[in-house]
């Protein structure tokens, strides 16, 4: 639940520091006070949209922060996910805008991602506001009442992963018939392509690299083999030899190395050196042994490489390996087109097999939803007597569809306030008034099937009145005596009067500017605001009598 809201510099509010409590608490205002405010700056923070021009005029930036208790709520898994630090008796949730636009969420001081705000701010608090009503037009969210009352997790998880199987199968037919259908118009062309990439017998992916190399020393051989003359002259000539001038050079050495102990160490270097030329010298041989290349050769290796070029130009691609790719591809292609038929067959047995386990798991799931649909039944009816429609009727009208990702059952919600006439879906008979009672009565019954820690009511009071109001406030306070927080935005005095906590939202005029402020009301506060409520801007004696009695 929220224990403390804080916001600072949004829009009207220059700054509110707000503590709340547990269980059934109201706020009131006159129209237009600023009670809309507050819940635009509190679904900012659970993660909607943010707009630079909620930021106060002239101001930088605003915050918004609240305090949560989540105590057994279950939400350390989320935590664990996202590596937060968890704190069940304190959990803060920050949001910072600025007059930029540029916009910062934190949980527990650690910054986080929007969708992970929201993520979190979805188990925290439902804000139930008068444009929620339009959900009962909404054929999915019916569907999703009937589940949460039939607690059918699992089952729904082993039909979501069977259908999402069956689509699998069912796309890779559909490929396959496609690319059957595509491959017939193109098979000759196929088949050409096939035989030129056969006929090149492509197989080594670095042949281009290796012919490239080859043909580059055959395309300057005479270069090449110029130097390599010249070196071996340089090393082997019989009179300037450096070969022959350094034996000349190590044997004068040795001549006196017996006589000079120190030109012994001279002698060995020169010897050594002597030695390495002598082999550098048979490798030089060898390499213009290799040099003297076939003509034919040299036009084979173009020949190759022209080929390759070729194929490559053609078919778009820069090396063999991708030219081998496309080979293999157009191989896999024929032989399966070769093979149609039987690959079709196959391919059809394994969409069937996965429809027929998708259909046995939907009818698993349409009974947890036709038993629970008598629950839901029988439960609004029980609820919706007390509101004032004593002789109500109310089905869940369950049929049964293709498979869908949800199953293969739609749902309806029909509705009658009297006996005598049929029912029909709620979204086209109910008046205002009766689908706002629907729609309390419908919260009321998923609160109990679900741990939401809060839950915010904006007017939804509207279109009723006297009794029906009372009996709505006492829903709402059964609702919060079950350990959950809620609050009522209203503007009739018979819910406030039965609120728990009483908060008062009102604007004032400042010489900086209109401003909004929210107070929590002590008793004789609530005394004057609700006789405010009954008898408008001059309150009576005969108000205040009536107040105290609402309170009482």
């Amino acid at each position: 639940m929220i224990t403390n809201l804080s916001i600072n510099n949004f829009t009207l509010i220059d700054s509110l520091d707000i503590d709340f409590s547990r269980g059934f608490s109201v706020i009131t205002g006159e129209t237009g006070a600023g009670k809309s405010i507050i819940l635009g700056a509190l679904s900012m923070l659970l993660g909607h949209r943010a707009d630079s021009k909620y930021v106060k005029t002239d101001r930088q930036h605003c915050v918004i922060e609240a305090h949560f208790d989540i105590t057994g709520y279950g939400l350390e898994p989320f935590f664990e996910r996202n590596e937060l630090d968890y704190d069940a008796a304190d959990c803060i949730l920050r949001r910072e805008l600025t007059a930029a636009g540029k916009s910062r969420a934190f949980i527990n001081d650690t910054p986080v991602s929007l969708t992970v705000l929201r993520e979190l701010g979805e188990g925290l608090v439902d804000i139930h506001s008068q444009h929620q009503n339009l959900l009962l037009r909404d054929a999915d969210f019916q569907l999703h009442v009937v589940d949460i009352i039939a607690g059918n997790d699992k089952e729904r998880t082993a039909y979501g992963k069977a259908f999402e199987t069956y689509n699998k199968e069912k796309k890779r037919l559909a490929d396959m018939q496609k690319q059957m259908s595509e491959g017939r118009e193109q098979e000759d062309f196929m088949r050409f392509q096939l035989q030129d990439l056969d006929d090149a017998k492509l197989s080594d992916i670095d042949e281009q690299e290796e012919l490239e190399c080859l043909s580059e020393s055959m395309n300057h051989s005479e270069d090449i083999k110029s130097a390599l003359y010249t070196a071996d002259d340089a090393l082997n000539s019989d009179v300037t030899g450096a070969i022959l001038q350094l034996k000349q050079a190590s044997n004068a050495i040795n001549s006196i190395s017996s006589m000079l102990p120190s030109a012994q160490e001279v002698a060995e270097r020169l010897n050594s050196g002597y030695i390495e030329l002598k082999d550098i010298s048979s490798e030089l041989s060898t390499l213009l042994d290799k040099i003297d290349f076939d003509p034919r050769e040299q036009e084979r290796v173009n020949d190759r490489l022209d080929l390759i070029y070729t194929l490559e130009k053609k078919h778009h691609c820069s090396d063999i390996k991708s030219l081998i790719a496309i080979r293999d591809n157009l191989h896999e292609r024929l032989s399966l087109m070769n093979n149609s038929d039987e690959a079709i067959l196959e391919q059809e047995k394994k969409v069937q097999e996965a429809k027929e386990k998708a259909e046995k798991y939907a009818e698993t799931l349409t009974r947890t939803r036709q038993k629970a649909a008598k629950t839901v039944e029988a439960e609004m009816h029980t609820r919706l007597v007390p509101l004032g429609i004593p002789k109500v009727q109310f089905v869940v009208d369950i049929k049964e569809t293709e498979l869908t990702p949800s199953g293969r059952n739609s749902v309806t919600f029909l509705f009658s306030a009297n006996t005598s006439t049929a029912v029909q879906p709620i979204s086209q008979v109910a008046s205002g008034g009766e689908i706002a009672r629907v729609m309390l009565s419908l919260k009321a019954m998923i609160s109990n099937a679900v741990s939401l820690p809060t839950i915010i009511f904006d007017e939804i009071d509207t279109g009723v009145s006297g009794k029906i109001a009372e009996a709505m406030a006492n829903i709402m306070k059964e609702m919060g005596n079950c350990g959950r927080q809620v609050i009522s935005i209203t503007h009739l005095p018979q819910i406030a009067a039965l609120g728990g906590e009483h908060y008062r939202v009102q604007k004032t005029e400042t010489p900086d500017g209109t401003r909004t402020m929210m107070t929590h009301l002590t008793q004789e506060e609530r005394i004057q605001e609700i006789a405010q409520m009954l008898s408008g801007s001059s309150i009576s004696d005969a108000a205040i009598q009536q107040a105290r009695e609402l309170l009482r």
